[in-house]
């Protein structure tokens, strides 16, 4: 990320804001021997490229050339780019923007920040593009395959203030999920357990010991064999929800990864996972200001 103590180190370029990568204490070489060391997915070819484009810096705003000798506990800065990215035949919305936060209401397949194929097509640089705002930072995120809001700070001044209330769970969070319904599992309830990651490091699961995870559940309504169920997460982790559902036998549907992975193919959005991020409420530490905001989007049931 963009190091702030450094102003005249790399802007942010079409919505995409500089990587860094920070050099070890000792090493031997030159530059482009390190970075084609460390980062060897780019490929040495491609790094010497950029290097003589001008594209590296050091955190004193100077251009790494590739036979500049290796210096330990410098920082580097790049730009990540990538050869072909998935298009995205969704759009977010912008429900809120002030001075200090912007809230958005992201679809179902958008990354909110750049990780993998995606890049541009990812909440947080497409916001930045559309708003002009080289600052803007998620407050929280949710996963790519999860709808609904996203609350981002505008500035780095006040960014504090905001990234507590997430920290000391002073904002409560409302999801609507669709699942399949049983009347033998009591609602509402609370559910609690361990939660850790699985062999598979992409999903997590639950494990003995003492609980780090908590989510109100209630039921809103019943069609069929499915309902609609409201849950609040009071802690945040990650697949928390996918996670409780699950291990209550009632996984979310076309979740891909959960109970079993399904995952579908890059470019099939036919079955979108049916947990939307709804609401988010809290006092603003700012203005004292009581905020809700609601989600545009909604859940179908079957």
């Amino acid at each position: 990320m963009h190091n702030p103590r450094h102003p005249q180190v790399m802007p942010v370029r079409d919505g995409v804001s500089p990587s860094c990568v920070a050099l070890p204490t000792h090493g031997q070489g030159n530059m482009l021997d390190f970075l084609s060391q460390r980062l060897p997915v780019v490929g040495r070819e491609e790094w010497c490229q950029r290097m003589l484009a001008g594209e590296v810096v050091d955190e004193r705003g100077q251009v790494v050339a590739p036979e500049r000798p290796f210096e330990g506990s410098l920082r580097l800065y790049y730009y990540r780019s990538l050869s072909a990215e998935p298009a995205l035949p969704f759009s977010e919305t912008v429900v809120y923007r002030d001075e200090h936060l912007v809230v958005a209401d992201k679809p179902h397949f958008m990354p909110v920040t750049p990780s993998g194929h995606y890049l541009h097509n990812t909440l947080l640089v497409r916001l930045k593009r559309q708003l002009g705002l080289p600052e803007l930072s998620p407050l929280h995120r949710i996963d790519r395959d999860t709808a609904g809001l996203v609350m981002l700070s505008v500035q780095q001044r006040t960014r504090g203030v905001y990234q507590a209330l997430f920290r000391d769970r002073e904002i409560t969070k409302h999801y609507d999920a669709i699942a399949p319904w049983r009347a033998d599992v009591r609602f509402p309830r609370e559910h609690t357990s361990r939660m850790e990651e699985s062999p598979q490091f992409f999903r997590m699961q639950e494990a003995p010991g003492e609980p780090n995870s908590h989510t109100h559940m209630q039921v809103v309504e019943v069609a069929g064999g499915w309902a609609r169920y409201r849950l609040s997460p009071i802690t945040g982790k990650r697949h928390q929800l996918r996670v409780h559902m699950a291990a209550l036998g009632l996984p979310l549907r076309n979740d891909p990864f959960y109970p079993v992975v399904n995952d579908p193919p890059e470019g099939d959005y036919s079955r979108p996972l049916q947990l939307l991020a709804r609401s988010l409420e809290f006092m603003d530490p700012l203005t004292g200001e009581h905020r809700v905001f609601e989600s545009r989007q909604s859940l179908n049931l079957p």
